[in-house]
């Protein structure tokens, strides 16, 4: 197919959300990608953080192959093995803490942060609060948790209940939170916004006004768990125990799943009160028990931690860069004027969350060799963003 032909056929066939791809990808292999014209690129994006193991790794095509010529689709009537054993992996993975935990299995991550605001309405409570330009979805009720006015406006009335503190500011959440709050849902860091993590002491803040007020603290690890920060979870590196924790992204490793995680007394979704055909499908647990089989016997949180200070360190140096912000491989690199320049033209996958950041969300199990490929790419494009300027 020409790229005439497949623009043409997208724009025909497809509704605009996402206004036309510049490229048609055909194929992928660890951390690399090839497009309808044979040309290769590093991916430093991962479908936004959800290919946590690159492209076509063995473990998932593997895990998938081998379930979906055993049993692909039960729905929620029966049980199977593959969504019972990821359930238990991931009480144990989130700590100590959640062997009493149950998870609600959905399909992506707007879904788990429905199942959370239900919980929240379960409460019996009628406010939540949620941050200013925090990120939670697009379906109505995910959208109404979304602190990003411009993405609401156009579906008003959004569902009631839902109030917005600036991120980071324990102030001004003691002076809304009191016992008509159900719940309090932030992010551990703020992707979609340009890679912005809780500031030092936040998510500890929470907790107690949380635990003062009876309210329930949600942590939407969407984009940041799985390992992305080096950590299981981003909210464990503040040392608390949160009452839900929502997941989707990179649970999967490019197989469409969502959890939500709810700790007693938070678990109150009972029989009848939620539910969904494709949540907990065989296939899709099957490669999420893949993910984090592997992330444990390839030691990935370790280099996550060896890549992403790499990145760190060395792009931080870059005289176009301000400032490079959050953890692990989950980074946003702040520029000093919008970006110009475009990273398809420099053989890179990544996107701008806003005009002057550089979001990079690699596969975990990227090689430092890659990882070096990637700094190389990124330097040359923003010593042209820096020679255009001056």
């Amino acid at each position: 197919m020409s790229e005439t032909t497949w623009q043409d056929q997208w724009q025909t066939a497809i509704m605009p959300t996402y206004g036309t791809p510049q490229l048609e990808l055909v194929k992928g292999s660890g951390a690399i990608v090839t497009d309808s014209e044979g040309k290769d690129y590093l991916d430093l994006l991962s479908g936004i953080a959800v290919n946590a193991l690159g492209h076509a790794h063995p473990a998932i095509i593997e895990a998938v192959t081998t379930q979906i010529s055993t049993l692909g689709h039960t729905s929620n009537i029966f049980a199977h093995p593959q969504v019972i054993t990821l359930a238990e992996k991931l009480r144990e993975i989130a700590g100590e803490q959640a062997q009493d935990a149950q998870v609600f299995f959905s399909n992506s991550g707007a879904e788990a942060n429905e199942a959370a605001f239900k919980i929240a309405r379960a409460t019996g409570r009628p406010r939540i609060l949620t941050a200013e330009r925090g990120f939670h979805g697009r379906t109505m009720g995910s959208l109404a948790l979304t602190g990003q006015p411009d993405k609401r406006k156009q579906f008003e009335p959004m569902p009631a209940g839902v109030d917005y503190f600036p991120y980071g500011d324990l102030e001004a959440v003691r002076e809304m939170a009191d016992e008509s709050v159900a719940a309090i849902l932030v992010e551990s860091i703020q992707g979609e916004t340009g890679v912005i993590p809780a500031p030092e002491g936040f998510l500890a803040g929470l907790r107690e006004i949380c635990d003062e007020h009876g309210i329930l603290l949600m942590i939407d690890e969407v984009q940041a768990g799985m390992a992305r920060t080096g950590d299981w979870f981003g909210y464990q590196s503040a040392g608390i125990v949160p009452d839900v924790i929502t997941l989707a992204k990179g649970l999967g490793g490019g197989l469409p799943i969502g959890a939500t995680i709810a700790w007693p007394p938070a678990q109150l979704l009972e029989k009848g009160m939620h539910g969904t055909t494709f949540g907990g499908n065989p296939v899709a647990c099957a490669a999420a028990n893949a993910v984090i089989d592997t992330i444990r016997t390839e030691n990935l949180m370790d280099n996550v931690n060896k890549v992403g200070a790499y990145f760190e360190q060395q792009l931080a140096a870059h005289p176009s860069v301000t400032e490079v912000r959050g953890r692990g491989l989950m980074l946003g690199v702040v520029l000093d004027a919008p970006l110009t320049e475009d990273p398809l033209d420099y053989g890179l996958i990544l996107n701008r969350p806003s005009p002057d950041v550089i979001r990079i969300v690699p596969p975990l199990n990227m090689t430092m060799v890659q990882a070096q490929d990637g700094v190389d790419k990124i330097t040359t494009m923003l010593d042209t963003h820096r020679n255009n300027r001056s």
